[in-house]
């Protein structure tokens, strides 16, 4: 069965491809590795392409060392505009987080890439300058998905209905459809009168999954598995997907027609990929 986790990042001083070893162990057979934020190497390059090279070797290394199925998404992470305008003026900030997203469009034409993000917003409060200038970068980026026919994976602040509203309304200024929207770290707002019709990739947790299901299958797992060193096992480790799963498929509270819906079904609809077990 396949059991796919759609947001992961990995580091090579981190636990790297054991991470990975470990959520195959535990029954994992897919998963996007989300480009990890490399700012020093924007800040020096001007220029994303360094760290997306990066990310895709170490893609490459771990298909070369595990059978597994691995995919990946790369785009201008939204925090790292607060780095750049330390270093840079505004303008030419913008513009190389814009660039980043022509970067990471380039990789999505060439089939190296299954979606741009993380892009979006700060996840914490900065000033209304900030928001807007994000909500222009975060807009292009989206302008840019419809344009090579990929989603966009959005990191923002606290998901609420509301904000999913914004969202979606955003997408469709500029022609990218509702369920190319992916939003990372979502809680279990999986219905369309609370999601608007985006793409929910649920933070799996126990509580958000049982709620989740309780209402829908139309979501993907995430445990936004961040590789650090200095907090081994945040946000969520590489096993909490496949072992959250199969748990609840032991308990009956997840068929495995549900399972195969939010597994299989959700991301190859998304990413317009196909999965094999």
């Amino acid at each position: 069965m396949i059991v796919f986790d759609n947001h992961l990042h990995l580091r090579r001083d981190g636990r790297f491809i054991d991470a990975i070893k470990e959520f195959k162990k535990a029954g994992g057979t897919h998963f996007v590795l989300c480009q990890l934020p490399m700012t020093n190497l924007v800040i020096r390059d001007k220029s994303y392409e360094s760290c997306y090279k990066e990310t895709l070797a170490m893609a490459d290394e771990i298909r070369s060392n595990i059978n597994i199925g691995v995919f990946v998404t790369v785009g201008p992470y939204p925090v790292d505009y607060l780095r750049l305008l330390e270093k840079f003026d505004r303008d030419s900030a913008i513009n190389i987080m814009k660039k980043g997203i022509d970067e990471a469009a380039n990789l999505c034409e060439e089939k190296k890439c299954i979606g741009i993000g993380e892009i979006g917003r700060p996840h914490f409060p900065v000033d209304q300058q900030i928001i807007e200038d994000s909500n222009e970068i975060m807009l292009y980026g989206m302008e840019v998905a419809k344009d090579v026919d990929v989603p966009v994976v959005l990191h923002t602040e606290s998901t609420t209905p509301e904000q999913c509203k914004e969202l979606v309304e955003m997408g469709q200024k500029v022609g990218l459809p509702a369920n190319k929207i992916v939003k990372h770290y979502a809680p279990p707002l999986v219905l369309k009168d609370e999601n608007y019709g985006l793409m929910p990739s649920v933070l799996a947790s126990e509580k958000n999954i049982a709620k989740a299901i309780e209402k829908s299958t139309r979501f993907m797992m995430e445990t936004d598995y961040i590789d650090d060193p200095r907090r081994p096992g945040a946000v969520l480790g590489p096993k909490t997907v496949p072992k959250r799963t199969l748990n609840l498929l032991q308990k009956g509270n997840l068929t495995e027609k549900q399972a195969y819906e939010i597994h299989k079904i959700n991301p190859e609809k998304t990413y317009g990929i196909s999965l094999e077990p």
